[in-house]
This record gives C-alpha cells, structure tokens and sequence, in this order.
C-alpha cells in the first residue's frame, strides 16, 4: 500500500466517524480532499466517490442493523427515488459537466448553502408539529429523487444529501441516518456501475481509481461503524453545527478555486 492509499484509509476513517452518525457517508467531504490532495482527475474522481461509499457503507449500516435501526418505510421511500435518480446523474456527469473548473463551482453551489442552511436551522430551530415531523411519502420519493440526480453527478450517492436536508427539517437523526446511509448504499452501488458501463463508451478519465477508492473505502468502513456506535452519545445539536459548518467552509473554498 503506497502513501496515497495509506492517505486515503486515513482521511476516509476520519471523515466518516464523523459523518456517519448522522447519516452522511463522508463522500461530499472526501471529494475535495480526492480532487485537491490525491489529484484525482474530473470526471473519474464522481464513480472513485461512489466506491468509497459501497465499500464504507456496510460499516455504518452493520452497526445500525445489530442496534435494531434499519427498520422503518423511510429507508424504502429513500431508495425508490435515489436509486433512478443516480444512474441519471451519472449520465449528467459523464456527458454534460465533465470539466474541472464547472465541476468545482456546482460543488461550492451545493455545499455553501446546504451548509449555512444546517446551521441556521439548528440555531434557529423551527417549531415542528407531530403532522409537520414526517413529510408525506410522494414527497420523500420526490426529493429522493431530485437529490439522487444531484448525488449522481458529484458522487454522493444521494443519501448523504438527503441525511442532512431531513435532519434539517426536524426528523430525528435516530431515524434519519440509518435509512439516508442505506439509501446511500445502494444508489452507490448502482451509480459505481452505471459509470463502470460509461467507461467502456466515454472518452476521458470516468473509470474509478480503484486502489485509492478501496483504500478510502476501508478507512470508512472502520469510521462507519465506530461514528453509529458513537451516535448515541454525541447531542445532536453538536452534530449538525460541525456539519454544517464543514460543507460551508468547503463549499466556500471551492467556490474561490473555481473562480480563481
């Protein structure tokens, strides 16, 4: 294993106990350090995020299963809309956004607002209704799969946005990350294999670099399951406030390289 390998098994442990808790992967945080660090080129560094997902994802989601926290209809709502919305994505990816410089720019456009949105919303919480806690199942599928096309094209899987949009909205985080980290899962799965299949037809760097994004996939499959272990133990308001405040700092850095 080579010093890029060893870096990645680290940074993907770190980031996912952090993440993990709260039903984000850690990919939309590890893509920055792949493009910046390890120079992973665009588009190819979309389907190397999508392997650190299927390899991190059992992780979390072995945890959550021995805890008893995997059942529940959101976790099939999440999938439903995620699943066909990344294979769409990834589409997009390939085809209509593969240059750097674009690529940088629509991930400060994602990560600065979400960011800032998370922590005024947990500073500020908005006073919810046990009718207001759940949205209604269309709507989930419906976000689902807006969010699903967006996770495809940044190789995010979509659960790792719609952990912190729902969060976000007042749904417990108990009840929120382990369907958002399954959903994740799954739509990985599936989005690491619809770019394996553009790979064979598209011209440029779409095929994931596969040793990295092992290596980055193993260091979050130990976080994975050290950050569900910890979640009960860490107040949730501390949980939201390091989220949010990650994505808008890495959102605004980006947003300073693209226009740089």
């Amino acid at each position: 294993m080579g010093e890029s390998e060893i870096g990645g098994l680290v940074a993907g442990l770190l980031i996912a106990v952090v993440t993990s808790p709260v039903g984000v992967s850690g990919a939309v945080f590890l893509l920055p350090v792949q493009l910046s660090v390890f120079g992973v080129p665009s588009p190819a560094v979309t389907p190397t995020n999508l392997l650190f997902n299927v390899v991190a994802g059992p992780g979390a989601l072995v945890r959550f299963h021995r805890d008893g926290r995997l059942r529940g209809p959101l976790t099939r709502l999440l999938v439903a809309g995620t699943l066909p919305g990344v294979v769409i994505g990834a589409a997009v990816r390939v085809f209509a956004v593969p240059g750097p410089g674009v690529f940088r720019l629509l991930v400060a456009l994602l990560l600065l607002p979400l960011g800032g949105w998370l922590i005024t919303r947990t500073l500020r919480p908005a006073r919810v209704t046990a009718t207001a806690m759940m949205p209604s199942p269309r709507a989930v599928t419906g976000l689902a799969l807006a969010v699903g096309i967006v996770g495809g094209v940044y190789g995010i899987g979509g659960g790792s946005l719609l952990g912190p949009l729902l969060v976000g909205r007042g749904l417990p985080v108990a009840q929120v990350a382990p369907a958002a980290l399954a959903s994740t899962f799954v739509t990985s799965l599936a989005g690491a294999t619809a770019f394996a299949l553009l790979s064979l037809t598209g011209s440029g760097d779409v095929a994931p670099d596969w040793s990295l994004g092992l290596a980055c996939g193993l260091g979050g499959l130990i976080g994975g399951y050290l950050g569900a272990h910890l979640q009960p133990h860490v107040p949730d308001t501390a949980l939201r406030l390091l989220l949010g405040t990650l994505a808008a700092a890495l959102g605004a850095s980006y947003g300073i390289a693209a226009l740089s």
